[in-house]
């Protein structure tokens, strides 16, 4: 999660679609990033336990792998919504391992879908409220992406304090609880990691 990658995914569907194992592989890894920021969310939200997102993501690669045949979207966006459909599946059996019940609950994973794809907009919203100008590559990746991307190249205490900040929408003193901070040093170092986020995806652009 060091740097971004930056492949086609419109060629990588395209061959994915036609067969290509590789291609596929290539294509899901371009979303780890994406994938685990969301995961990270739902899991903040939904768990009191610690849970990996990186293992909630890994395990819906292997079921996107499994189940790619049965997806018919051919442009990044659909790929994107289907992917999180899978997520969403995956951490709605988490929540029922450590809620210990052992039905499927259809509701759960519906309200995890809308959930997702409500992060997935934040993360939109986030990263055109951090550019100063318009990014030749959000013109042709999804934003989302892109920023999750950035945010993973960011220290790890700078990416927690803008996702809880910006994706979980809380304010700065539970901020500053959930990170164990005082409210004050989350409040001086939130202007440093926006600016540092904003570098970052500068720097990203060709």
């Amino acid at each position: 999660m060091n740097e971004i990658v930056n492949p086609d995914p419109a060629s990588l569907l395209e061959r994915a679609r036609a067969g290509d194992g590789p291609a596929l592989g290539r294509l899901l890894e371009s979303y780890r990033s994406y994938l685990t920021v969301l995961a990270g969310v739902q899991i903040g939200r939904r768990l009191q336990v610690k849970v990996d997102a990186a293992d909630a993501v890994q395990e819906a690669f292997l079921g996107a792998s499994r189940d790619f045949p049965q997806f018919r979207g051919t442009s990044e966006a659909e790929f994107l919504g289907w992917l999180r459909q899978v997520l969403a599946s995956v951490l709605a059996n988490l929540v029922r391992h450590y809620q210990g019940t052992q039905q499927r609950d259809v509701r759960l994973e519906r309200r995890l879908t809308v959930e997702l794809d409500q992060s997935s907009h934040a993360l939109d919203r986030a990263l055109i409220a951090a550019q100063s100008s318009p990014s030749q590559q959000a013109s042709r990746r999804e934003q989302s992406v892109l920023l999750a991307d950035a945010l993973a190249r960011l220290p790890e205490e700078w990416r927690d304090l803008l996702i809880l900040r910006h994706l979980e929408g809380l304010t700065f003193p539970e901020v500053a609880r959930r990170l164990g901070r005082t409210v004050d040093s989350v409040k001086k170092q939130w202007p440093k990691a926006l600016a540092r986020l904003r570098r970052v995806l500068e720097e990203g652009d060709p």
